[in-house]
C-alpha cells in the first residue's frame, strides 16, 4: 500500500478531530518539547535530520512565533530540553542530545527563551518530560517533587498548549503522562492539556531506508503514519487537537 493510500486509510479508520482554541479564555501556559539542535538542526547528530525537513522547519518557526507572543504577555513558557550525560545513551537510541556536544542546546531561533524571564527551561535526561521534571527535594533525603506540577500550580493554569518533537514519542508521553496527573489531581486548576498540530513534528525512517542502514525492520518510522498516531492516541486519552490559536 502506498503512502498516501495508508494514511487515508488511518485517517478513515483512526479519524481526528482538530479545531480552533483560544489561548486566552482562561490562563494557559506554553509548553515546548525538545526543540534542541540534536533533533531539529540539520546534521547536527544521530537522531538530527540528515536534510531540510519541512514539517520541522514550520514547527520551530511556528513555536518561535508561539512563544515571543506568550512572553510579550508575560504568559508563563516551559521548555524541555532533551540532556543526556556523555556515554548514557537512552535505550534504543544511538547516542544523542549528550551534554557538552551542543546538540543538548536549544535551535537557534528559540536560543533566546534562555534569559527569558517568563521562561522556565528543563533539562532531562529521558523521553517522558515529566517524569524528567522530577527531582529531589534534599539530596539523599527520598523525597522529591516535580518541577512540571509546581510550574503549573505556581501559575495557578487552566491550561497547557503543547509544542514540538516527536508527536509519537517525546510529545506523547509527556502529554499523556500529564493527563493522568490532571485526573489523579496533582495540579487542582488544569482542565485543557491541548497539541497545537501544526507546531509538532517527528522524524521519517521509512522501512527501506532502515534496512539500507543495517537496522532490523522494526527501527522503521515513517513519520506521516507515526505522526498520526501520535495524534490520534492524545486525542483518544482526553488531549484537544488544535489546528490553530486565537487570543495571542
Amino acid at each position: 500500500m502506498s503512502t498516501s493510500n495508508l494514511i487515508t486509510a488511518l485517517a478513515e479508520a483512526m479519524p481526528l478531530a482538530l479545531r480552533s482554541y483560544a489561548v486566552d479564555a482562561q490562563p494557559t501556559g506554553l509548553v515546548i518539547v525538545d526543540e534542541v539542535n540534536g533533533f531539529c538542526t540539520v546534521g547536527a547528530g544521530n537522531l538530527a535530520p540528515p536534510a531540510p525537513d519541512a514539517q520541522v522547519s514550520a514547527m520551530v518557526e511556528r513555536t518561535d512565533t508561539l512563544a515571543r507572543a506568550f512572553t510579550a504577555q508575560r504568559w508563563p513558557i516551559l521548555a524541555f530540553l532533551d540532556t543526556h550525560e556523555p556515554g548514557k545513551p537512552e535505550p534504543p537510541y544511538p547516542p544523542h542530545c549528550e551534554r557538552g556536544t551542543g546538540e543538548e542546546n536549544l535551535v537557534p531561533e528559540l536560543a533566546w527563551l534562555e534569559g527569558d524571564a517568563h521562561a522556565l527551561l528543563i533539562r532531562k535526561d529521558c523521553i517522558n518530560g515529566f517524569v524528567g521534571g522530577i527531582e529531589a527535594t534534599f539530596k539523599g533525603h527520598g523525597t522529591s517533587h516535580n518541577k512540571v506540577v509546581d510550574w503549573v500550580n505556581v501559575h495557578r493554569l487552566e491550561a497547557v498548549l503543547t509544542t514540538g518533537i516527536c508527536t509519537d514519542i517525546c510529545v506523547m508521553d509527556f502529554v499523556l503522562t500529564m493527563l493522568s496527573a490532571r485526573n489523579h489531581g496533582l495540579m487542582p486548576t488544569l482542565k485543557d492539556i491541548v497539541v497545537l498540530e501544526p507546531a509538532c513534528a517527528t522524524y521519517d525512517l521509512p522501512l527501506g531506508a532502515a534496512r539500507a542502514l543495517g537496522l532490523p525492520d522494526t527501527a522503521a518510522h515513517p513519520k506521516a503514519e507515526t505522526h498520526h498516531m501520535g495524534l490520534y492516541f492524545m486525542a483518544s486519552r482526553g488531549a484537544i487537537l488544535a489546528s490553530e490559536v486565537t487570543g495571542v
